[in-house]
């Protein structure tokens, strides 16, 4: 047997096969040959840690291949020399901008040729898969004859995300593989499975262990591998008649998810089943066209758009945080959701609060997350056991960070600091959970007010991804710049903002809550008025979501930033007041707007006739957010208004395919923004008047077009 490379990279060691020459005649791939004559082909893109699929990749993948097909070796084995994982889909940079569907589609037309060049080899080819196999990585993988998965390995197709459908023949390809039941279905979600699930599905033939490599890859070329084939299920819901039923019942569970006219893909990849599932030529021919026209509509763009600022949010995360063990005071909803979700990514967390019960609540909510987010049984009992009920608060004094998530009462807060601060290591960092305190207002009463920062988390805390990171005039830089590393190490999106009545997102989604009461004041039905903000793409309407927030919070931040902002805010109604005094909080106590019932709101639905959403109602809604955003952005609160855009979409769900408040401005015209709220100024008060600062983003915007 020829010398074999087993590289150990990053913890992990893959069989490579034989040595390849270090001066190869490729960029992005190592071509080598085995004692038994087959062909290893090593995917290595250059100056990347992961493997994705450009243009200038693809070229070279079809010069391989040529090349191969030349040599006649006895067998190809196509595998990722990365360490990440197999291939992780298309280079999504090709994507941005693109405005003319032709041209993509002659650029996916390319890219399809390749594809089917591999498929069309005649020898047998096997991929190894280890660590992700996504979107365009799956579409190689399915154009092998064979598919062996390492042990740990994800596959999935996550275009739909991106407001796609796979495009490089994934669609005719998996559902002639797999039953469409279940292939769809994976498309349409863009969830992600393991080995096991691939295996059982028919995605891959085998499951195997790095070090049985070798056996499996003479398995599978030398014909002793059983290879996964469509059974005769899949191949009746191929047919006409059942392909029509499905794509009903299909369209069916995707209006539950999202509309056609918001995300039109999955509409679209129904479709292009329903229409040519039963010809693989027809369907790899159409595929292309549909591909094309999605690419090019606002909704992939947008989103497209957000991939990117998730991107850009995670790298102001800066270097590796030298946070080891955390200590969390207040084991609350908020405080007890933060520790576990520390525990969870992996931080030894100690949680200390004045009575047992809530530590004790905290602990089994987050059992209850770890049987949902962690697959191994024994990785939920370590992220147990890294989490630390701590009554009488010793964690204290070993904590490289302490986190503060008590009631929202600065006398309070003032009293919990006195006693930690002499407890302090030198060099921790005391950060607080508040949203609405000033930090100017927190730092008084300390000893190293440059020591103090905000770490403002998001409800709920496991599925909101944005952190807001607050700064005050006194802090330490290198202090910030630590937060932010934490907030990065904890798997969540950093916003770095100045300290302010409401930060940025508070502020800016109190508008939108507090006109929703404005309206129901005006005896406007609130299930109407929750349709409309789901009608412009928000995922829950501001009544509903002021149930899950829990109007008691709703009010004290109202209260709080009408102290700084006035008029600029819709008034309290005194009935919201009279609702918070009688208990009536919303979801945690079962009653507010809507009576709450296993963590749903029950709701029955709008009369067919009757009052309808208008697009003046809209606007009451979400144009505020947009004059709030602006305005952060003038005071200096927030420094980049892609960073504004990325924490509305991460902290608040706010609609990803709009691309942002901001973005849906510069989309809908700044004019046009600015002339509808002064017309609503007029209208209903001097609450919509619009933030001078239009003036100079509407400049800015001018420059970015330009």
């Amino acid at each position: 047997m020829d010398s074999k490379i087993m590289t150990v990279l990053g913890g992990r060691v893959l069989e490579l096969g034989p040595q390849p020459a270090p001066d190869g005649p490729y960029k992005h791939f190592k071509l080598t040959r085995d004692a038994d004559g087959v062909a290893w082909l090593l995917f290595d893109r250059a100056d990347a840690s992961a493997n994705t699929l450009s243009s200038d990749v693809m070229e070279e993948f079809d010069a391989v291949l040529a090349a191969i097909e030349t040599e006649r070796p006895a067998g190809l084995v196509i595998r990722s020399a990365k360490p990440s994982g197999f291939i992780a889909g298309a280079d999504v940079n090709e994507f941005r901008g693109a405005s003319d569907p032709d041209m993509v589609e002659t650029r996916i037309r390319a890219a399809h040729a390749v594809v089917d060049h591999l498929e069309a080899l005649k020898l047998p080819t096997v991929a190894i898969i280890h660590g992700f196999c996504l979107g365009g990585g799956l579409e190689v993988a399915l154009a092998c004859q064979a598919r062996i998965a390492i042990e740990g390995a994800r596959f999935g197709f996550p275009e739909v995300m991106l407001g796609l459908h796979p495009g490089l023949g994934g669609t005719a390809r998996f559902t002639a593989l797999v039953n469409p039941t279940q292939s769809m279905a994976l498309m349409l979600t863009g969830r992600t499975i393991d080995a096991r699930r691939a295996k059982a599905l028919g995605l891959v033939d085998t499951v195997t262990q790095e070090r049985h490599v070798q056996g499996a890859v003479k398995d599978a070329l030398f014909g002793r591998l059983k290879r996964a084939k469509p059974g005769l299920l899949t191949r009746a819901a191929n047919l006409g008649p059942v392909r029509g039923l499905l794509a009903k019942r299909m369209r069916a569970e995707a209006a539950k998810a999202a509309s056609r006219e918001h995300y039109p893909a999955p509409y679209a990849l129904i479709d292009l089943w329903e229409t040519h599932g039963g010809s693989k030529s027809a369907m790899l021919k159409a595929e292309q066209a549909s591909f094309a026209k999605l690419m090019v509509t606002p909704t992939a763009q947008n989103l497209i758009r957000v991939f990117f600022l998730r991107e850009q949010m995670k790298k102001a995360a800066g270097s590796a945080s030298t946070v080891k063990q955390v200590h969390v005071i207040g084991a609350g909803a908020m405080g007890g959701d933060i520790a576990a979700w520390c525990a969870g990514q992996g931080f030894r967390v100690s949680l200390a609060d004045m009575k047992p019960e809530p530590i004790a609540g905290a602990v089994k909510r987050a059992a209850e997350l770890y049987g949902k987010i962690i697959r191994k049984p024994t990785d939920v009992r370590d992220a147990l056991d890294r989490l630390i009920p701590d009554m009488d608060g010793e964690g204290v004094r070993n904590a490289d960070l302490i986190i503060e998530a008590v009631p929202e009462k600065l006398e309070l807060k003032q009293k919990v600091y006195a006693g930690l601060e002499p407890q302090m290591k030198p060099g921790a960092i005391l950060a607080t959970n508040t949203s609405s305190i000033p930090l100017q207002d927190l730092r008084t009463t300390l000893a190293r007010p440059e020591r103090l920062v905000g770490l403002h988390f998001f409800n709920p805390v496991s599925r909101l991804q944005l952190v807001e990171v607050v700064s005050h005039d006194g802090n330490d830089t290198q202090v910030l710049k630590e937060a932010l590393a934490f907030v990065g190490a904890i798997d969540r999106l950093p916003l770095a903002v100045k300290s302010s009545p409401g930060f940025l997102v508070n502020r800016a989604l109190t508008p939108y809550m507090l006109e929703a009461m404005v309206m129901l004041d005006e005896k406007t039905d609130q299930r109407l008025i929750d349709a409309a903000a789901e009608q412009f793409g928000m995922p829950m309407g501001p009544i509903e979501l002021a149930d899950q927030v829990g109007l008691d919070i709703c009010l004290d931040v109202g209260d709080m930033l009408r102290t700084k902002f006035g008029d600029l805010l819709p008034p309290t109604p005194a009935w919201l007041r009279e609702k918070v005094t009688k208990g009536e909080l919303g979801r945690k106590t079962g009653k507010g707007f809507y009576t709450w019932k296993d963590g749903k709101a029950e709701k029955t639905p709008l009369p067919q006739t009757g009052p309808r959403v208008t697009d003046q109602m809209i606007d009451r809604l979400v144009l505020p957010m947009s004059n709030v955003c602006v305005a952060a952005l003038r005071e200096g609160i927030v420094d980049d208004a892609d960073a504004v855009d990325g924490a509305m979409i991460f902290g608040t769900g706010y609609a990803p395919f709009r691309g942002g408040p901001l973005n849906y401005a510069r989309t809908r015209g700044v004019e046009n923004i600015v002339s509808t709220l002064r017309a609503l100024a007029e209208r209903f008060g001097a609450r919509f008047a619009p933030d001078p600062g239009w003036d100079n983003f509407s400049e800015q915007s001018r420059v970015r077009g330009a």
